[in-house]
């Protein structure tokens, strides 16, 4: 094992896979002499050269758009888009192309393409830079999309992604320094598999991305009181693990469901169908599922505002806790 930053699983991914296939190639903005918006990509440029680390004009409709197009004609892109807000300026090429070529073409063309791109707040970047997007696309039929949290998820789901013939939306954090022991060894992670990041018997905690550290942090201080909570990652949001989620559910017959996103119309509520739907896991259920997410509201250009916008700690120990109640 190698202890190694969340940007440098994510690096030693792509360099990894780009040595191993010379069709993949990396594009974006100021991805080669800058190293990427967030220094996700230094030394990669002096390292593959400008035919697979491409510099872009300032067009993200453009970038995605092209990478479509060699996707088609056997190229396998990995795009960075600097801030997920601007996923909304690639959703055409995205949504319109790249998720319904496939099918158009009756399976005779496939777009093996990775759309990189960082979510959600903690940069003090205001609100159009810090916003959770990820349910504008998992309701896009055709498109496959990852989150994860830890350095050796990130890491063994991009080498994954890339190696999929299908467009797969690579969703990042920001904690881009967060550190943890990520395997020595050539290894993947299958998309469509979550996780259980904490064994726990009295309440399952269903998250992804970021708020993976915010679940464990309520986890441990639950301790306290006794209540034992299972953290459940589920790293990929299409393929969704309903098996997990269900199993979990049974488990332990008490479900929180976090995410950074606003509540209405956020992710939470496909994971809570997922539930509810299903009669043995409804049936075991102890209390009502709750959820904890993102106030309902833009992101406040103060620092002191924004850190109030994202679950914390307390709030999940507070939904948790009423399950106890009455």
């Amino acid at each position: 094992m190698i202890k190694m930053s969340y940007r440098e699983a994510i690096r030693q991914a792509m360099m990894e896979e780009m040595e191993r296939d010379p069709d993949v190639v990396l594009i974006g903005e100021d991805v080669g002499c800058y190293g990427g918006c967030f220094q996700v990509t230094p030394g990669m440029i002096e390292r593959f050269g400008p035919q697979q680390v491409i510099e872009t004009p300032v067009s993200e409709e453009c970038i995605v758009g092209v990478a479509v197009g060699a996707a088609i004609m056997g190229m396998k892109p990995i795009v960075e888009v600097m801030y997920g807000d601007f996923s909304t300026l690639a959703a055409d090429p995205l949504i319109n192309h790249a998720a319904k070529i496939h099918f158009m073409s009756a399976g005779q063309q496939s777009v093996p393409l990775v759309y990189r791109t960082p979510m959600g707040s903690g940069t003090g970047a205001a609100a159009q830079h810090t916003q959770s997007l990820e349910a504008l696309f998992t309701n896009v039929p055709g498109l496959k999309i990852v989150y994860p949290a830890t350095p050796a998820d990130a890491k063994g789901l991009m080498k994954s992604a890339i190696r999929d013939p299908n467009p797969v939306l690579f969703f990042e954090h920001k904690l881009y320094g967060a550190e943890d022991l990520v395997p020595a060894e050539d290894y993947l992670i299958p998309l469509g598999k979550a996780d259980i990041k904490r064994q726990g018997s009295d309440v399952t905690i269903i998250t992804y991305g970021k708020t993976v550290f915010t679940a464990l942090e309520a986890a441990r201080i639950l301790e306290d009181d006794e209540i034992s909570a299972e953290v459940l990652d589920l790293r990929s949001l299409r393929p969704l693990d309903t098996e997990a989620i269900l199993s979990s559910a049974k488990k332990t017959g008490r479900v929180v469901v976090l995410h950074e996103a606003p509540r209405f119309g956020g992710f939470a509520g496909e994971i809570i169908s997922t539930i509810v739907e299903d009669l043995e896991a409804f049936s075991a259920l102890k209390a009502p599922v709750a959820r904890v997410c993102g106030l309902d509201m833009p992101t406040p250009f103060n620092k002191h505002l924004e850190q109030q916008l994202p679950p914390s700690a307390k709030r999940i120990i507070d939904a948790v806790l009423a399950m106890f109640q009455g």
